[in-house]
Formats: C-alpha cells, structure tokens, sequence
C-alpha cells in the first residue's frame, strides 16, 4: 500500500501546483488567520478542497489532518491519516516568491509511510516511501556528512538562533532561510545545507512528508528534546524540529543540552 499511497500523494500534489500556479500573482482574495496564524488565500481554499475530494475518494478508510479543514477527531482511531499542508509558504505565495510547496503525507500507527513535497514553480518533486529512499525528480537523495558544527549551514529563522534559546549558547553556524518548513526539511535531505531547526513547536502538516525525506536520505529528526517526532498528536504539534545530518544534528543537540 505505501507504494501506491506515493503515487497517489505525487499526482495529488501536481494538481495542486497547477491550481496553484492558476493563482500565482493573481488578485485572488487574501484572509488574515489572526492569532499570528498569517495568511490564508483563495488558493489554499481551492487545493485544500481538491486534495480532501480526491484523497479521500480513493481512500476512504484514511483519516483526514489538513491546515485548512476544521480538525475532526475521528482521525485519532484511523489506522492511517493523510496530513496536508495544501501551501506550505502561504505569505511568500502571496507575496510573489517561488518557494513555496505542497506538503502531502500518510502517517501509519504515528509514522510517516509515504510523503511528497512538491514546489511547482521550481519544478521540484521531492518524494520518499518508508524503507525506499528519498528523490528529487526521480534521482536518489543524500544528506550531509558534515562532522563540525561550527560553520556548518542551517536553515532557520533569526530568532531561532536567539542565545537565550540555547543553554550553552547559540552554535556557530551560518544560518539561512526559506520560507517554507517542507522545503526547507528536503534542502537538508538533498544535501545542500547541513542543518535545519525550528524550536517553536510546529504544526504536523508543516513537516510530517519532509521529516520522512530527511530520514530516508539518511539525516537524523528530532524534536528538540532530541526525542523522535510522532503524528497524529490529538494536538498536532510537535516540541520543534531539529534536522540534520548525523553528526551536525547530534553537535546542535549537544548545544542544547541534550547530547
């Protein structure tokens, strides 16, 4: 079933980016979420309905975690759950940046079986299947072996890196930023930055198919007690997320009192 579950997500996912793309720069109507939640477009409305029809059609026994739709806890006794993020990067959607992604997810019993980002206006498809591997287009993905902390870099908001935020102090690495959590959870499966971290707790739809690509590509995820995520929190929300290649991610815990 994971197999056909990633081909299921992948389809769904390049749909959404097509209505995505329908809307990008257009004068569609734009929602403040409140509460510091940001922005939520017409856009997001659309996929989100989109992938909750096709999705559960074609697995109707699936429970349902979107950004999107009204929590329903009847998820909590499925046995598998799709978690969705119709747009990870609502604000850099709508300001007119590239970056960000759809973030779609199966979670079995807690775990992350199958997932796909997918960012269509970059023309990136980032896939994994638990026990399989992760891609990029199709081409086998590997993270960092960087060793040393220092210089290492990692992808985080400023105020992540604040030094009050770390016990012995922030590390000392070059931080960098995307806007999007999924997106910046498969730069770190691919190689390109050693690090990713957010210690702000962080909604399951965010992360749920980047954490499965970080781990399939061989980076170590971790919430940032150094625990492993769990999905299909009555609450969906893990205590941060810390992803990195082995020996990074292991030196970021020591910074945090962990390792």
């Amino acid at each position: 079933m994971p197999e056909s579950d990633l081909t299921l997500l992948r389809d769904a996912a390049i749909e959404a980016g097509r209505i995505a793309t329908r809307y990008f720069k257009s004068d569609q109507q734009i929602w403040d979420k409140g509460s510091g939640q940001g922005p939520v477009s017409e856009a997001d409305i659309e996929i989100d309905r989109m992938l909750k029809q096709r999705l559960s059609a074609a697995r109707p026994d699936y429970g349902w975690l979107s950004e999107e739709t009204e929590d329903d806890d009847k998820r909590l006794s499925a046995e598998r759950v799709f978690i969705v993020d119709p747009i990870d990067g609502t604000r850099a959607f709508v300001n007119g940046q590239t970056t960000f992604a759809h973030s779609l997810a199966v979670a079995e019993r807690g775990r992350i079986i199958a997932g796909v980002v997918h960012l269509p206006l970059r023309g990136f498809t980032y896939e994994a299947t638990l026990g399989q591997g992760a891609r990029l287009n199709g081409a086998p993905l590997a993270a960092s072996a960087r060793h040393q902390v220092a210089g290492a870099q990692v992808l985080a908001a400023r105020p992540q890196l604040a030094d009050d935020l770390w016990p012995r102090g922030a590390p000392p690495v070059e931080r960098h930023f995307r806007s999007s959590l999924a997106y910046r959870m498969c730069l770190v499966a691919e190689g390109r930055f050693d690090a990713m971290l957010t210690l702000r707790d962080a909604w399951e739809w965010d992360i749920a198919a980047g954490a499965l690509i970080c781990t399939e590509a061989g980076a170590s995820v971790t919430d940032k007690h150094g625990q492993p995520l769990q999905f299909n929190n009555p609450h969906p929300q893990t205590p941060g997320v810390l992803a990195g290649g082995p020996s990074v991610h292991k030196g970021l815990l020591r910074y945090l009192d962990i390792a």
